[in-house]
């Protein structure tokens, strides 16, 4: 019987913005005029590079970004240094563009929560079931989950950069378990990736798999949790 449930955050519970508005809302705030193509074309290069957090993984990346690439969900001063490394090598304006993006993406504007995110932890709480939110990140998602009302809706934050482990190593989800007072076997994790994910199945969670999509093509993908439930 499933008494509490672990989540991951992007591609789960929320969805980052398209990497286009977020160059677009970076530039308009640095007053840099971009014309459609340029838009486009610094999009387009960026996603190359992977320079978004929680987007597209990096299809081209630099050979001396590889160390902090692999470590970068275990301290903010890795996940930073990779982001933002991606970033300048995909655009030409340097360290201050980079970082004004890599900051941007922190923001609560940045990230949009899946239509069924609110309906599902707002049941799981009518229902008494604790929520552990369990993450592979190098910074702190707490605002972007107040941002949203839904801060009140998790019972424990377990933070790779904070847990100094990362999904699928079974320590981050025995880490949560414990904070839900709950055996592994009581647990659900719920996610989006078969192998970071599925690290709590080692442990003996049960797994539920959802589809990392836009929020517009993904209006009520979460409602196989409350199937399980009944």
């Amino acid at each position: 019987m499933i008494k509490g449930i672990m989540f991951d955050f992007s591609g789960t519970l929320f969805r980052v913005e398209p990497t286009e508005r977020w160059l677009a809302a970076v530039a308009a705030s640095a007053g840099l005029e971009l014309t459609a193509e340029e838009l486009a074309a610094g999009a387009a290069r960026l996603t190359e590079y992977g320079a978004l957090p929680g987007g597209a993984e990096p299809r081209t990346l630099p050979a001396g970004l590889a160390a902090a690439w692999e470590a970068r969900d275990l301290s903010a001063e890795q996940h930073r240094a990779a982001y933002t490394g991606l970033a300048r090598a995909a655009w030409e304006p340097g360290r201050e563009l980079a970082d004004a993006l890599y900051d941007r993406h922190m923001t609560p504007e940045a990230w949009q929560p899946y239509p069924d995110a609110e309906p599902v932890l707002r049941e799981l709480r009518r229902r008494g079931l604790p929520v552990a939110v369990v993450s592979n990140i190098g910074w702190d998602l707490r605002p972007v989950f107040r941002g949203h009302g839904l801060d009140e809706l998790v019972d424990a934050y377990l933070l790779s950069c904070e847990v100094g482990a990362k999904k699928p190593d079974p320590v981050i989800f025995k880490a949560a378990c414990d904070r839900l007072g709950l055996a592994p076997a009581d647990v659900l994790m719920v996610g989006d990736h078969r192998t970071q994910d599925g690290g709590a199945a080692a442990l003996g969670c049960s797994l539920l798999l959802v589809d990392h999509l836009p929020v517009e093509h993904r209006p009520a993908g979460l409602a196989p949790l409350l199937d399980l439930l009944d």
